[in-house]
C-alpha cells in the first residue's frame, strides 16, 4: 500500500514537523564548507549533492526583501517575503498551522528583515484590536497535508502594521507552471529563504532547481492524484531546510529577480505492507520532490490587500454577518468578531458573485452585501383601482336610501 505526506518547511512546529528530522536513507551528508549542521537540527530535502550557498553579491539586495516571521510563542520560523511596502506573502501553514491543529494568536507574530533589531519588527495589522486574521489573505486556514494534498491553498499574503518592506516588494512573474515545467520560460529556477541547518541562519540562494512533472520516485500520474488543485503545483529540487517554508521561488525577469512560486514543504511517499488489516512493514519513505505553489495565485489577492479597506468596529461585522446569514452562507455567531467561519462565508459570497475568493471582510464587501440585500427585498407594487379598499358597504346589501338612513 502507497501513502503519501507533505512534510512542512517550518521551523520549530510541534505537532506538524519533529525538531530533529532524519534524512532519509542513502541522502549524501553535508560536504559543503560553508554549511554547519547542529547536532539538534537537521535537514529537511536535499536532493543530490547540496547547493546551498550565501549570496552571491548580485543577490545582496534580496536580503532587503526576503525575512523571517515568527510566532514569538511557540518559537516557530518561516521564511516571508516583501511584495509592496507592508504586504509580505509566505506559505499558509506557518500563520495557521494545519487541519489537526489549534489556530494560533497572530498578535504574537512579528516580521523581521535579516540584521534588523527584534524591536523594529512589524506586527500583522490589526493585532491591537484583536483582528489580525482579518488582514491576512490566504488559500486556506485548515489544510491537509494528506491526500488530497492542499499545498496550492498554502499561501498566505499578510498586511503589516506599519511599512517594514523600505525597499519595497519582489515582482510576481507570469510565468505559468507548464512553461517552467517544459523549460518554455528559459529560466532557471532558484530559492532564497532561510533555513535552520545554515551557518548563522544567513538567508540562503539555493538552484539552479530542476522543475519538473515526473520524478524518480512517482510519475505525474500517481502525483496529480494525490493533490487537490495540482495544475499550480510547482514540483522542485530546490534543497530545503527547516524556516524554509514560505521562501520565494525565483527566475530572472528583464529588471530583476521575479517570483514564479512560494515553496511549502516536501513530498514524501511510503510504501507498507498490510496483512489481514494490519501493517506487516513499513519500508523506508522517500522524499519525491520539494513543492511551491504557483505565484500567479497572488496578483488578485495582493491588488484586493493593497487598496481594501478593512471593516474596524464589531457593528460593521455583526451587520456583515448578519447580511451572510440571510443568505444561508453563514450559521456562527452574530458576535461581529471575524473568524474562520466569516471567511468561509465571504468566500462563499465572492464566488456567487463570480469574483476572486479572497474571505476578506471589507468595506467593498459590506457595501456589496447591502446593495444585494436590497435587490432580493421583495418589491411594494402600487395597488390597482380594483384592489383599492375605499370602505364601500356593498357586502352588507345595503341600498343607497338605506345607506342615508343609516347616517345620525
Amino acid at each position: 500500500m502507497r501513502r503519501a505526506v507533505l512534510i512542512l518547511g517550518a521551523a520549530g512546529f510541534c505537532a506538524s514537523v519533529p525538531s530533529v528530522i532524519t534524512p532519509a536513507a542513502g541522502q549524501p551528508g553535508f560536504n559543503a564548507p560553508y554549511i554547519d549542521v547542529p547536532s539538534a537540527v537537521q535537514r529537511v530535502a536535499v536532493f543530490g549533492s547540496d547547493d546551498r550557498r550565501e549570496l552571491p553579491a548580485a543577490y545582496q539586495h534580496l536580503a532587503q526583501k526576503i525575512g523571517v516571521i515568527s510566532d514569538l510563542v511557540s518559537r516557530s520560523q518561516c521564511t516571508a517575503f516583501c511584495l509592496s511596502g507592508r504586504v509580505i506573502a509566505t506559505a499558509a501553514h506557518c500563520l495557521f498551522r494545519t487541519r489537526d491543529e489549534a489556530l494560533p494568536d497572530l498578535r504574537n507574530f512579528r516580521f523581521q528583515l535579516h540584521g534588523r533589531p527584534l524591536a523594529s519588527a512589524a506586527r500583522i495589522a490589526g493585532a491591537q484590536s484583536s483582528a489580525s486574521v482579518a488582514h491576512v489573505a490566504a488559500g486556506s486556514m485548515s489544510l491537509s497535508i494528506r491526500p488530497p494534498i492542499e499545498a496550492t491553498k498554502d499561501w498566505a499574503l499578510v498586511r503589516l502594521d506599519v511599512p517594514a518592506c523600505t525597499a519595497g516588494g519582489l515582482p510576481i512573474s507570469q510565468t505559468t507552471v507548464d512553461e517552467l515545467a517544459s523549460n518554455a520560460s528559459a529560466q532557471p529556477v532558484y530559492q532564497a529563504g532561510y533555513h535552520r541547518d545554515f551557518r548563522g541562519e544567513r538567508l540562503a540562494l539555493g538552484g539552479p532547481c530542476h522543475v519538473s512533472r515526473n520524478f524518480e520516485h512517482a510519475g505525474w500520474k500517481t502525483i496529480s492524484g494525490d493533490f487537490s488543485g495540482s495544475d499550480q503545483l510547482i514540483l522542485h529540487s530546490c534543497d530545503t531546510g527547516g524556516a524554509s517554508s514560505g521562501s520565494p521561488l525565483l527566475i530572472e525577469g528583464a529588471n530583476g529577480p521575479e517570483v514564479v512560486g512560494i515553496n511549502v514543504g516536501t513530498y514524501v511517499q511510503s510504501r507498507v505492507l498490510m496483512v489481514n488489516g494490519a501493517v506487516a512493514h513499513r519500508y523506508q519513505a522517500e522524499n519525491v520532490a520539494n513543492t511551491g505553489v504557483s505565484a500567479r495565485l497572488l496578483q488578485e489577492a495582493l491588488d484586493t490587500l493593497e487598496l481594501a479597506q478593512f471593516l474596524t468596529t464589531r457593528t460593521d461585522m455583526r451587520e456583515l454577518q448578519l447580511l451572510l446569514s440571510g443568505l444561508g452562507i453563514y450559521s456562527g455567531a452574530r458576535d461581529g468578531l471575524y473568524g474562520a467561519a466569516s471567511r468561509s462565508a465571504i468566500e462563499a459570497f465572492e464566488r456567487l458573485e463570480g469574483r476572486p475568493t479572497t474571505g476578506l471582510a471589507t468595506a467593498g464587501l459590506l457595501g456589496r452585501l447591502r446593495a444585494h440585500n436590497v435587490a432580493r427585498a421583495p418589491v411594494a407594487r402600487a395597488p390597482t383601482q380594483a384592489a383599492i379598499e375605499t370602505g364601500s358597504v356593498r357586502g352588507l346589501a345595503l341600498t343607497s336610501s338605506a345607506k342615508s338612513k343609516s347616517r345620525p
